[in-house]
């Protein structure tokens, strides 16, 4: 048993077998058998029950954010690099049908990928059993991670606030340095930060956006109180 299906057992959750496998075909897979439907529409209806899940409980867990900060702390539990994550972990990449091309490119573990069959699979659920039953499934996907990346305060713009303390302290603006390793569907990048003339933190993520986030929070932790 899948540890998707052990989940959708445990939610007591019952998805439609024909948009269960729908949501894994990817429209790879799709094209090279007669252009059959993909997932892609599933993915759409998916992303905006995710969205409306996601944004109505952090509004009600987290009266105290005000709204940039609602933004970025969903930004961080539905991006694509999270959902695939998600993925990852209920091991959706060895579900997803793809075109033999994708599969020669390890398609299954690409982040694009999984984020949207993980959208798809929301999606089929949703038609199958209701707003219920796509809730409960999102819930028990991203309650804790959405109350981890809060603790550890994803929302925070560290760049901007580590661009703010230099400023403040007239010093040069925040300067990253960028490292690119791996090929190109497992990239890993390392953002270096120099102020001053020196490293200030470092940070390693699968974006450079994410890495150089990561390398600010690592430098504001030793240049701002309560960082």
């Amino acid at each position: 048993m899948s540890k998707l299906v052990a989940l959708l057992d445990k939610l007591g959750v019952q998805p439609d077998a024909q948009l269960f496998e729908l949501a894994f075909t990817h429209r790879s897979f799709a094209f090279e058998h007669g252009r059959i439907p993909s997932n892609e529409r599933l993915e759409f209806l998916g992303d905006a029950v995710l969205q409306i899940v996601v944004t109505e409980h952090i509004f009600i867990s987290f009266p105290e954010l005000a709204e940039g900060q609602l933004a970025k702390l969903r930004a961080s539990v539905v991006s694509s690099h999270a959902l695939a994550d998600v993925a990852r972990e209920l091991e959706l990449g060895e579900l997803i049908r793809l075109g033999q091309g994708e599969i020669n490119t390890g398609g299954s573990d690409k982040t694009s990928i999984l984020a949207d069959t993980m959208e798809a699979v929301i999606g089929a659920i949703h038609l199958s059993g209701g707003a219920e039953a796509s809730a409960s499934f999102v819930h028990a996907l991203l309650d804790g991670r959405i109350a981890a990346s809060e603790l550890e305060g994803h929302y925070t713009d560290y760049k901007t606030a580590l661009q703010e303390y230099c400023a403040h302290n007239d010093l040069e603006p925040p300067r990253y340095e960028i490292v690119g390793e791996g090929p190109d569907h497992q990239r890993t990048f390392t953002a270096t930060v120099i102020i001053g003339g020196g490293p200030a933190g470092t940070g390693v993520a699968s974006s450079k956006k994410r890495a150089e986030q990561l390398a600010a929070h690592e430098a504001c932790r030793s240049l701002l109180p309560n960082a």
